[in-house]
């Protein structure tokens, strides 16, 4: 009888665990099929599962293929599974998800095995299940009975993902879709920002790093926490082991090796091109209102992925940073030296007034003044504002400066940085190959190239040359008297009479007019300007692209006009172009996500001048690097100031040609240098005219401009690749301009004449 008690009870137990466990599946069946039908909450679609939403950022891609930024939301660029290294797929799959290629979307067996152990060996996500997480499900919180449902709609998506896409796919997808922090949204944006590098270029211990920060970026980040990193790396090596991806002993050797960063971050003031970049994102606003998507909605360039086809070159962009850093960090020393015996510093020759008025019109271009006046902040309180001490970073050559100051110190600490701007284009196809704005667009986000215009002073000469010879029909070879040239008052509307001086007051003699351009003579300039008219050369400005606003005075000819680099450039690109203007030109073409071509870009050209007398310009601005101003280009040694010229000396012996130009006080200056296939400007000032420096031969343009100059063409120079030119301006056959002629010997003192003074009636 016991025994048959006993036998029953059994039976019962029995019957007990199968209707649990049958119970169990059918309830786990029913949560499935629930969540299947939407019960739970939408689950996305076919089409939605084929396109699932992201946020891609729109790039901008250099003329080499190089990437030099983004605009996002979201730092992603999305890779195809063929662009991922083979060390990356074995790391990922031996720590996330050993069995990915063999099931389903669901580990049932790591699913089982956490169950069993209450999760305390790990969870039983696998790789599909973490990108349905992701992409479709947001983190489950609250009670058990949500996580439930919120696991079963996860499981869900996973079997739909699985049958959808292909296993290498899915892998793609969930790399291009984790966050792996610091602006690092999917494994390309990861890869360049930690190692510089595309996903493909990665070595086995730098893919394993990304991988282990897998688990969790923010705990797992190698900037604050490289020794977790390490170790994090280190036990996925041993997972590469223990599936077979890796020995023993390469294991070993690997863990050895530390962690080697190369951080490129990619924020909007991070990175290289950054001036050229904001201009781009103001061009593509333009842009987008212009040009619809088919279906009517706008563009996006934080969102759609968009890819900007540019004509910046990724290494001369990079020269002409280094050099412009090179030089700007010496000349900075320099005027730092200067400014020590400037009781109002960084001001020259200004009264307590004037300094005054001057910091006040500087606050009131500041983001503070702006924000605060939105604010209905009243002008007494906006004023107090900048005088109250907070915490800030500011700029130095050495590196950023943790410090407290007050806004207005700080504004006044800025202005005595020295701004500079280069820009430099292909003259026969107009591109633009290099654009640097500024020294430090987090620090100075004003555009020195585009934005800002700046008194040209002798740079603006060979248009007035260029005038007078194709309206005159002169040679380079005529000579024009040395002496002082009178204006009359009346003529050109003048109110009394114009009679510039040379630098120097230096007079005497006859001059070519190529001794007198390569020596920037002012008392030629006029004769010429005054024979030519201002109109006329202005009419010949406008044609060759200048767009400011340019008044006919007979102080043209000294360069009285605020212009931009952009200009300067696009103009003189003429003389190298045999006489036909090219519009400089940014953008190539702009693709969407899938490749599809939304617009090409095409050069806009004109002719403005004939071959003859845009090389006998050219030949004309040749002396000044030959005989002139710009000659410390081609010699060494004498008496330039060792501690402003960087690089020195140069030594360039192919053919160029330049102007250097100088305004009044040494406010600005200027460098022009063109060879064949290179045309490339400098400006190089404070960031107002009464920032500058004492003397003439620091402060003038062949000493702060042309050294950014020929540092960038070295680099450019060294590298074959680029195919810079090196040959000679090609001379139009049968030349009828007379231009090979023996001119009189340049003077030595290599002194920049400068715009005149207040006291000559020019009104600056």
């Amino acid at each position: 009888m016991a025994n048959k008690n006993k036998k029953n009870t059994t039976s019962r137990i029995t019957k007990w665990i199968w209707k649990l466990f049958l119970g169990g599946v059918l309830f786990a069946f029913l949560i499935f099929l629930l969540a299947s039908l939407g019960v739970f909450g939408k689950l996305p679609t076919f089409e939605e599962l084929e396109n699932p939403e992201n946020n891609l950022a729109s790039e901008v891609i250099s003329s080499d293929g190089k990437t030099l930024g983004k605009y996002y939301r979201e730092n992603r660029t999305p890779v195809k599974f063929k662009d991922l290294p083979q060390n990356l797929i074995q790391a990922l799959v031996a720590t996330e998800d050993e069995r990915f290629y063999s099931h389903s979307g669901i580990d049932f067996r790591g699913t089982a095995r956490a169950f069993a152990y209450l999760g305390s060996r790990g969870g039983a996500s696998t790789i599909t299940q973490q990108l349905a997480k992701m992409v479709f499900t947001k983190k489950a919180s609250g009670n058990i009975v949500k996580r439930v449902i919120q696991k079963s709609k996860e499981y869900v998506i996973s079997i739909r993902l699985e049958r959808q896409y292909t296993k290498n796919e899915i892998i793609s997808m969930y790399l291009n879709k984790y966050d792996f922090g610091h602006a690092a949204v999917g494994i390309r944006s990861a890869a360049r920002i930690h190692f510089g590098k595309e996903p493909i270029e990665l070595n086995i211990e730098e893919s394993a790093m990304l991988v282990g920060m897998l688990k969790n970026s923010s705990l797992y980040n190698p900037m604050s926490r490289p020794e977790l990193v390490e170790q994090k790396r280190n036990i996925v090596f041993k997972q590469m082991v223990r599936n077979g991806f890796m020995s023993e002993k390469d294991k070993d050797s690997l863990q050895s090796i530390p962690l080697k960063l190369d951080i490129n971050l990619e924020g909007h003031n991070d990175g290289t091109a950054t001036y050229f970049r904001e201009y781009v994102r103001d061009f593509m606003k333009g842009w987008i209102k212009k040009n619809p998507k088919p279906d009517g909605e706008s563009y996006n360039i934080y969102r759609d992925g968009l890819k900007i086809y540019v004509t910046l070159d990724s290494r001369m962009q990079k020269y002409a940073e280094e050099a412009m850093d090179e030089h700007m960090t010496n000349l900075q020393g320099v005027f730092n030296k200067q400014q020590k015996n400037n009781k109002t510093a960084p001001f020259y020759d200004l009264t307590t007034e004037q300094v005054k008025g001057t910091m006040l019109s500087a606050m009131k271009r500041s983001d503070r003044w702006r924000k605060m006046k939105r604010s209905k902040k009243s002008e007494k309180e906006i004023l107090e504002s900048f005088q109250k001490e907070t915490e800030m970073k500011i700029f130095s050559w050495q590196g950023e400066i943790d410090t407290v100051m007050t806004p207005y110190d700080s504004i006044r600490y800025n202005m005595h940085i020295l701004q500079s701007g280069l820009f430099s284009t292909d003259p026969q196809t107009g591109h633009v190959k290099a654009w640097v704005g500024g020294i430090n667009y987090k620090h100075f986000q004003y555009d020195h190239v585009k934005q800002g215009k700046r008194q040209v002073g002798s740079t603006f000469k060979p248009f007035v040359y260029a005038t007078a010879i194709n309206q005159l029909r002169l040679s380079p070879c005529d000579e024009f008297p040395n002496t002082p040239y009178t204006i009359p008052a009346g003529k050109y509307h003048l109110d009394e009479d114009w009679t510039p001086r040379n630098a120097g007051e230096k007079y005497g003699g006859f001059r070519t007019m190529k001794n007198a351009l390569a020596n920037s003579i002012n008392v030629i300039s006029a004769n010429l300007i005054d024979r030519a008219t201002p109109q006329n050369v202005v009419s010949l400005a406008k044609n060759l692209g200048f767009e400011s606003e340019i008044v006919a005075v007979p102080s043209l000819a000294l360069g009285t006009v605020d212009l931009s680099l952009y200009e300067m450039v696009g103009a003189l690109n003429t003389f190298a172009n045999k006489g036909m203007y090219i519009k400089p030109m940014m953008l190539l073409r702009i693709e969407d996500k899938n490749g599809t071509i939304l617009e090409e870009f095409t050069p806009k050209t004109k002719e403005v001048l004939n071959e003859e007398i845009a090389y006998t310009i050219v030949n004309l601005m040749e002396g000044v690097t030959t005989s002139g101003s710009g000659i410390r280009l081609r010699t060494s040694g004498g008496k330039y100031p060792d501690d402003v010229v960087t690089g020195y000396p140069y030594k360039f012996e192919n053919a160029i040609a330049g102007k250097t130009g100088t305004t009044q006080n040494q406010s600005d200056g200027w460098f022009m240098g063109m060879v064949p296939n290179l045309s490339t400007g400098v400006w190089v000032g404070g960031e107002v005219r009464s920032v500058h420096f004492t003397d003439l031969a620091r402060g003038q343009g062949a000493s702060m401009a042309l050294p950014v100059w020929a540092l960038y063409m070295q680099k450019c120079y060294a590298d074959e690749d680029l195919e810079v030119s090196m040959e000679a301006f090609e001379r139009p056959e049968n030349l009828s301009i007379r231009i090979d002629c023996n001119t009189i010997p340049a003077e030595t003192e290599d002194k920049e004449e400068t715009t005149p003074k207040p006291t000559d009636d020019i009104e600056f």
